[in-house]
């Protein structure tokens, strides 16, 4: 029995939360904890209890009841677990509180489209197949494959936003095992089954037992896999020291600041040449291009670094060779150069949409190199102290698949980033829960400098060998071990779950129509 749209179904205990006004309200409130579920609070079972809530919400309604359910979700979701967006729009764009509150309530609500898609299209369904789908369709098979694909497609429409997808609060949970075979959209799956029989255990009590002893095998088996080592030790550990500036975002470009800026990177880089291997700077830890501080700096630094054995890997922009335009990228220097150019570019961060109509209206969209241009989509890796290294520039090691291209070869990821924009918040320990699990996905040790934090060494397994503090000035130092070989992941990337996905669901469309 479901709840009907007049809330004339009795409902007690559980069920009553997802009657009438209580249904909108429980959907609110579970989008609204399940940031909780990620750094920096790390509760990973509410990844499995919130979503299986609101589909409890939306199981049983008409479809305009469960996408309003579905949008009450996202904005509890993405207002809490995004708000950073306003730290970034106000602080550090210089836009007034009352337009960076509506600019980040407009971000917010955008992404609260998507939780809204899975309940409208979740009822839709429901409704249309009736009673052929049974409950174990409807708990392991229906809801699951839909919130992964809707997630699935939040993570590349309109550049994509993959934040807070469900797979990245389980790194230290039993599901992590999967991160090597499926990737994090795997492990969101998971998530999203154990929701699903939750849901119909609350829904159905005993009569759960099957998807219960289903999600056991799950977890057990994830768990099992979690102990299998993928990848094995290549050449000997190369040390690191990483360059944590913690000079103030508002600095950046202040022309008074610009020499402080250059004395200190330079002072802490020629305290370590000789003293490790690699020697790592953030994100456009220098706000001025390569070419303009050429043979008056970098140079001199080169230079030093290759007598003393050192490799350099600086965050600096650099010009086209045109001079029309410019890139963000990762230099090494030293031993060996290279040079690599962020591809996946933060919209009105990096570029602005739109610009035309755009820049100008407010502080934000006019900030100082906000118009840089995407390098190529498959850059080598680059070597540092003879290991190849896939590179990546802030948020683009969100989007793992975008990495795939550098594997077998790569033995290591590095990844410089500049998370001053967001200040106190809860975007700096997010964004290293991302960054980690690119490490269980790949079988590699991460490198990554940061300008405030989180700055950090990671193994292979995804555990954390030695972390910066927070908005300090510090260098940290410390070896990581290269990593050779292929995960299942490294080879096939999404593309076997999104198959089995769709698979799946078009299979429930037919029965839906034919049974």
């Amino acid at each position: 029995m479901h709840e009907s749209d007049d809330d004339s179904v009795a409902a007690t205990g559980l069920r009553r939360l997802t009657v009438g006004w209580r249904g909108d309200l429980s959907a609110a409130v579970a989008g609204a904890l399940l940031p909780l579920a990620f750094a920096p609070f790390d509760l990973f079972p509410l990844a499995i209890l919130c979503p299986a809530l609101l589909f409890m919400a939306v199981d049983g309604v008409k479809p305009r009841r469960a996408l309003r359910r579905g949008f009450l979700f996202g904005l509890g979701q993405f207002g809490v677990g995004v708000s950073w967006v306003f730290v970034a729009i106000h602080e550090f764009g210089d836009t007034g509180v009352v337009l960076a509150t509506l600019l980040t309530a407009l971000f917010v609500a955008v992404l609260a489209l998507y939780p809204a898609l899975f309940g409208w299209a979740a009822a839709w369904l429901l409704r249309r197949a009736g009673t052929r789908f049974g409950a174990p369709a409807r708990w392991l098979l229906l809801l699951p494959v839909l919130w992964l694909l809707v997630e699935w497609l939040r993570g590349w429409l309109f550049t994509g936003f993959p934040w807070l997808q469900l797979g990245y609060s389980e790194e230290h949970a039993p599901l992590a095992g999967l991160a090597p075979i499926f990737g994090v959209y795997g492990i969101t799956w998971a998530c999203a089954v154990s929701a699903g029989v939750l849901a119909w255990l609350l829904r159905s009590g005993r009569r759960a037992w099957p998807g219960i002893a289903a999600v056991a095998v799950l977890w057990c088996g994830a768990w099992g896999l979690r102990q299998v080592d993928w990848t094995h030790p290549t050449g000997n550990p190369v040390s690191f020291a990483l360059i944590q500036d913690n000079l103030p975002q508002e600095t950046k470009w202040d022309p008074s600041q610009f020499q402080r800026r250059l004395n200190l990177y330079a002072r802490l880089t020629l305290q370590n040449i000789g003293n490790v291997d690699v020697i790592v700077w953030p994100e456009n830890a220098i706000t001025a291009f390569y070419g303009d501080l050429k043979s008056d700096y970098f140079d001199a630094l080169a230079a030093k670094a290759r007598a003393a054995g050192t490799d350099l890997v600086v965050g600096v922009p650099l010009r086209k060779k045109d001079g029309k335009g410019y890139y963000t990228t990762l230099m090494v220097l030293g031993r060996h150069d290279g040079v690599y150019r962020k591809h996946h570019l933060v919209p009105f961060g990096e570029y602005v949409p739109l610009q035309g109509v755009l820049r100008g209206l407010i502080n934000f969209f006019n900030l100082p190199m906000s118009n840089f241009s995407p390098g190529g989509a498959d850059q080598p890796p680059l070597l540092v102290d003879g290991q190849p290294a896939a590179m990546s520039v802030c948020y683009e090691d969100a989007f793992g698949e975008q990495l795939l291209h550098n594997f077998p070869r790569a033995t290591l990821l590095i990844n410089g980033s500049n998370n001053a924009w967001y200040g106190h918040s809860f975007a700096p320990p997010q964004h290293l829960e991302i960054s980690i699990m690119r490490t269980i996905e790949t079988g590699r040790p991460l490198v990554r400098a940061t300008t405030n934090g989180i700055t950090a060494l990671v193994d292979s397994h995804g555990h954390i060998l030695a972390r910066a503090p927070q908005f300090r000035t510090y260098v940290l130092r410390g070896a990581v071990q290269p990593m050779a070989g292929s995960t299942p992941y490294t080879r096939w990337g999404n593309t076997p779950v999104l198959i089995l996905a769709y698979a799946i669901l078009g299979g429930l469309l037919w029965r839906g129509r034919h049974a």
